[in-house]
């Protein structure tokens, strides 16, 4: 049987667990969760989506089964992204099915629906070993931030205090123009941020020295502009000349155009996640613990910051080096 044989028309009345259709469940179901404005932002696009879909072919979301889903899924494989122009990704469309399973799960504690069709449906293969975000080398890395020191005009201390935040922490871009001005701190001795990571986890990090003086810098530098002690300035930590909180598009933006200031090859592919990305390859090759590695960028699962770590598979970092290493130590 084709999945639309069974398609039926949704009328809210019919479903007093959903009186004000679907997309308000989602807000009660975004609501329920600690989640970044971002993530909301996302989910609901996605759940949006498949509403839209449903709609097309008069399908109530309630009634959907795994086929339905599936097919669904195709098209998504087989759609084009607005921002890049080129297919949706593997891991985008299973990211899409994730936070739809997610949806179906609220509708199945609310007793909307009896079973979730996501979880009994095929999603892409996505491999947990390889990221297509374009990475970054150390000496890459120091070059984009020579170019951000090296630069003038009205946002240049503001673009050097994110760029050395991206590139000292490994934030995520919605983590960074999440930040406020309370979010920074002092502890046992460390100049500290604290965010709202993925998943809505409260975080803090460390600020290193260089990523504390471009902050203080920009700090100063926009007091003096508002004629008031750096202490009186409220709201955003990064925000334009409007006063506006700094947004995810204006970062990739600074991102690139550093980059192609600096002379890095593919700059136009770069986002801010190549930063994450490059962090965690120097760190893992600095020989800081993979366990800490992962405290740092948030990771429930260490295999996502190995996935991160992009020097991984280097031969200098084999074990089997260390394991003769110490056996010669015993046999001196």
């Amino acid at each position: 049987m084709h999945p639309h044989d069974t398609l039926v028309q949704y009328h809210p009345a019919a479903y007093p667990a959903l009186p004000d259709g679907p997309m308000a469940v989602t807000d009660a179901w975004l609501r329920n969760r600690r989640l970044s404005e971002h993530t909301r932002d996302a989910y609901r696009r996605d759940v949006a989506g498949w509403l839209a879909w449903c709609a097309d072919r008069q399908l109530d979301p309630l009634r959907a089964n795994f086929l339905h889903v599936n097919e669904y899924g195709r098209a998504l494989e087989s759609s084009v992204s607005d921002r890049t122009g080129r297919p949706l990704t593997p891991a985008t469309v299973a990211r899409k099915l994730s936070g739809l399973s997610s949806w179906y799960d609220f509708l199945v504690k609310l007793r909307a629906v009896e079973l979730n069709p996501v979880a009994a449906a095929d999603r892409p293969r996505v491999d947990r070993d390889h990221s297509a975000t374009v990475g970054l080398a150390p000496d890459e890395v120091d070059a984009l931030l020579a170019a951000a020191e090296a630069a003038t005009g009205s946002t240049a201390a503001r673009d050097r205090a994110a760029v050395a935040l991206l590139a000292d922490l490994g934030l995520r871009v919605g983590e960074l123009v999440s930040l406020n001005l309370d979010d920074l701190g002092a502890e046992r001795g460390h100049r500290s941020v604290r965010f709202v990571g993925k998943g809505g986890r409260s975080r803090r990090r460390a600020l290193t020295p260089g990523t504390a003086y471009a902050i203080d810098a920009y700090l100063a530098e926009r007091a003096a502009a508002q004629q008031v002690a750096v202490s009186e300035l409220t709201g955003p930590l990064l925000v334009t000349a409007s006063g506006a909180r700094l947004d995810r598009h204006a970062v990739f933006r600074m991102v690139r155009r550093l980059a192609r200031s600096a002379g890095i090859p593919g700059w136009a592919r770069l986002s801010p996640h190549s930063l994450r990305h490059a962090f965690a390859t120097t760190a893992r090759s600095e020989g800081v613990p993979l366990e800490d590695v992962q405290d740092a960028m948030g990771h429930a699962d260490p295999r996502t910051t190995r996935r991160y770590d992009r020097d991984r598979h280097n031969l200098d970092r084999d074990p089997a080096y260390a394991i003769w290493a110490a056996r010669a130590r015993r046999r001196s």
